[in-house]
C-alpha cells in the first residue's frame, strides 16, 4: 500500500478517563500504525472465524458492548478497533491530518499488521464508509458482509436533509457534546453513564477534531476527492458472490432505504435473510444489539464456508 501519512502532533486520551466506563469488560489490545497507537478490542478463540465490528462517528468500540458477548457465545472470535481519532485510539491533534483516505490508509495497515483473515464484517454509519472499502481493496480476507445504516457514497445521489443538518451542526456548533448526540440517534434514550462513556474520549475540544471533521468527508458533490475510489469499490461489489446481508433499521432519517441499492446491485445478496431492524435509530447496536448480533450468527450458521469446522457455541 502507499505511504502512511505524517501525523505531526499525537494526542491521547488517558486511561483514567474510561475508568468508570459501564458494562465494558474487554481490555484492549495495541498496535502502532504510521507512529499512531489503535486500541483493539479482541476476544474470543483465536482459530475462530472473525466478526469484525466497525464503529462509525461520533462513536467507538463501546458501541458494541451488547453485541460482543452474543458474538462470542456463539463461538466468533470478535475484533472491534477504535478508529483513529476516536476512543482510546490515538487522535492526531491538526484538522488537516484527517481525511477520508487517510483513514483508510489507517486502517487498511491495521488489518495487514494483524494479518486479519476469514473475516465477516459488520459494519455501520463511517464503519461502512471505511471498512466496505477494506472488503473492496482485499476481497481474499473476507468472507461475508453484514451492512447496517450506512453505504459507500460516490457523491453522484442525492443526499437526504437530515444528513445537511447534522454536517452543519458538526461544522459550526459551538456546542458539541458527543453523548448526548449519540443518545438522539437512539430510540431507547442512553443512562447517564452511557452517556459519560461516549463522551470519556473526548476531554478537551481538540481531542474531537475527528468527531468534528467527519461529516466533511462523506462524498456529497460529483468533484469529491475519493468519488472514483468508491466508485472502484462498488465495481467490486457488483462483482461480490459471496454472503452479503442487510440489516437496516426503520428509525434512521438518514440511511432509511439505503437497503435496496445494495440488494439489487450485490450478487452475493440474492436470496439472503435481509432484515429491517424494527424500532430501532441510526445507532441500531444500542437500540437492539442482542437482535442484530443473533441475526449475525444466524447469517454466519447459514452459510457456512466450505471445508470450514463451523464454530462450537459456548
Amino acid at each position: 500500500m502507499s505511504q502512511l501519512p505524517t501525523v505531526s502532533e499525537i494526542l491521547r486520551t488517558p486511561d483514567s478517563r474510561f475508568a468508570a466506563v459501564p458494562d465494558f469488560p474487554w481490555t484492549p489490545k495495541y498496535c502502532e500504525v504510521g507512529g499512531l497507537r489503535i486500541a483493539t478490542i479482541d476476544e474470543g478463540p483465536r482459530d475462530a472465524e472473525i466478526v469484525l465490528l466497525m464503529h462509525g462517528e461520533p462513536t467507538w468500540s463501546f458501541l458494541y458492548r451488547k453485541m460482543i458477548p452474543v458474538l462470542l457465545a456463539a463461538g466468533h472470535r470478535v475484533i472491534a478497533p477504535d478508529l483513529v481519532g476516536f476512543g482510546r485510539s490515538d487522535k492526531p491533534a491538526r484538522a488537516a491530518d484527517y481525511s477520508y483516505l487517510n483513514h483508510v490508509q489507517w486502517m487498511t495497515a491495521w488489518m495487514e499488521q494483524l494479518d486479519l483473515q476469514r473475516m465477516t464484517l459488520f459494519c455501520q454509519d463511517w464503519g461502512s464508509l471505511i471498512g466496505l472499502r477494506l472488503v473492496a481493496a482485499a476481497p481474499q480476507r473476507f468472507d461475508r458482509v453484514v451492512l447496517a445504516n450506512g453505504g459507500l457514497p460516490t457523491g453522484t445521489t442525492s443526499v437526504p436533509k437530515a444528513f445537511h443538518v447534522w454536517r452543519a451542526f458538526a461544522r459550526w456548533s459551538p456546542w458539541f457534546p458527543i453523548g448526548r448526540i449519540v443518545k438522539t440517534g437512539c430510540t431507547g434514550g442512553l443512562t447517564p453513564a452511557e452517556v459519560a462513556a461516549y463522551d470519556a474520549p473526548f476531554p478537551t475540544r481538540r481531542h474531537r477534531v475527528a468527531a468534528r471533521l467527519f461529516p466533511t468527508f462523506v462524498p456529497t458533490t460529483p468533484n469529491d476527492p475519493e468519488r472514483e475510489r468508491n466508485e472502484a469499490a462498488w465495481k467490486v461489489f457488483e462483482g461480490w458472490d459471496k454472503p452479503f446481508l442487510t440489516l437496516f433499521s426503520n428509525r434512521d432519517p438518514v440511511t432509511r432505504g439505503g437497503h435496496r441499492i445494495w440488494q439489487e446491485r450485490v450478487p452475493g445478496a440474492k436470496g439472503q435473510p435481509h432484515a429491517v431492524t424494527r424500532g430501532a435509530g441510526h445507532f441500531l447496536q444500542e437500540d437492539k444489539g442482542p437482535e442484530v448480533a443473533q441475526a449475525i450468527a444466524a447469517f454466519m450458521r447459514a452459510t457456512p464456508v466450505p471445508g470450514r469446522t463451523p464454530p462450537a457455541a459456548r
